[in-house]
């Protein structure tokens, strides 16, 4: 009878389109173990941000496979912001920014709000700047006309093997 549906009819309703799911759940191949971050390859938008900045560009060269970069950009109307991230072997975040902008500012933006331990941590021939904070820590060098800064959640350990990698180069 038209109209006069009762709760039984839909709890089968429910049940059989509860079948139909856990159906396509069980037959759909789905990988539970499979890592979500894509990775970049940011070649391309180095040589950009080279050819564009006014100061040297850093981009790591000759890192483990392990490292695996996740974001890329270069912004010229944004201070010539360059920021280059990466996944280090431990799935620790480790990023590489640059800009024209030195300001307090934008050093707490770029380190999470870190704030500089006045200790300093030779890499090859550059002393880096030890910033200490509650989420990132960072590595500062601030240099003539523009700041280089290597932060994320990784130890200190793992943000100086970013900063030994580093390759400065400009207008390529």
């Amino acid at each position: 009878m038209k109209g006069k549906q009762t709760v039984w009819d839909m709890v089968r309703s429910l049940a059989l389109i509860g079948v139909v799911v856990a159906g396509i759940y069980i037959f759909v191949p789905h990988d539970d173990k499979a890592d979500p971050t894509r990775t970049v390859d940011y070649r391309v938008e180095t040589l950009t941000a080279r050819r564009a900045a006014p100061y040297p560009v850093a981009a790591p060269v000759g890192l483990p496979e392990q490292w695996r970069a996740t974001s890329v950009t270069f912004e010229r109307k944004n201070a010539n912001a360059w920021h280059l991230g990466f996944l280090d072997p431990d799935q620790q975040y480790v990023a590489i920014e640059q800009s024209t902008d030195a300001s307090k500012k934008n050093l707490d933006k770029l380190t999470q709000k870190a704030a500089p331990t006045g200790q300093t941590q030779q890499v090859g021939d550059r002393a880096w700047e030890r910033w200490d904070g509650e989420k990132y820590d960072a590595l500062v060098r601030q240099e003539q006309g523009h700041v280089t800064v290597v932060t994320g959640t990784a130890s200190f350990e793992r943000l100086g093997a970013m900063a030994a990698a580093l390759e400065f180069k400009q207008g390529q």
